[in-house]
Parts: C-alpha cells; sequence; structure tokens
C-alpha cells in the first residue's frame, strides 16, 4: 500500500507535465498566452484532487494485486 506522502508527490509530478500539455494545446487553439496560462492552472488544480482521491480509491481494492505469501524466511 502506498503511503499519502508517495500518492500526492505522484499526483504533483504527473499534473506537472498535463499541464505544460494542458497550456501547449490551448496557446495553440487560442493564441492566447493568459487564458492559456489560467485554462492550465485551472485544468491542473481541478485534475490534481481527482487524481489523488482515484489512487487512495484504488489502494483499497485488491484487483489485480498479488497475496502477500504466509511467510518470509
Amino acid at each position: 500500500m502506498e503511503s499519502h506522502y508517495r500518492s500526492i508527490v505522484k499526483a504533483i509530478t504527473w499534473r506537472a507535465g498535463g499541464t505544460i500539455v494542458t497550456f501547449g494545446v490551448a496557446w495553440i487553439l487560442t493564441g492566447n498566452i493568459s487564458f492559456s496560462a489560467k485554462m492550465g492552472m485551472l485544468d491542473t488544480t481541478v485534475k490534481l484532487g481527482v487524481f489523488y482521491f482515484h489512487e487512495r480509491l484504488w489502494n483499497r481494492l485488491n484487483f489485480g494485486r498479488s497475496k502477500p505469501p504466509e511467510y518470509q524466511i
């Protein structure tokens, strides 16, 4: 199971890349750098929170996980 801290750092690094992509696409489509920066920040704020809760939910599910051995030598 991952710690809350690890989930937060993982979400931040993932969203940093996503922010750059969102900013770039918005800038290409609108040509307005100020609007594109605002769009990137709004997108980041919303998706950072959604990603964190998504990760925490998946940490509660056993789907696809191997069971640990009953004992270790």
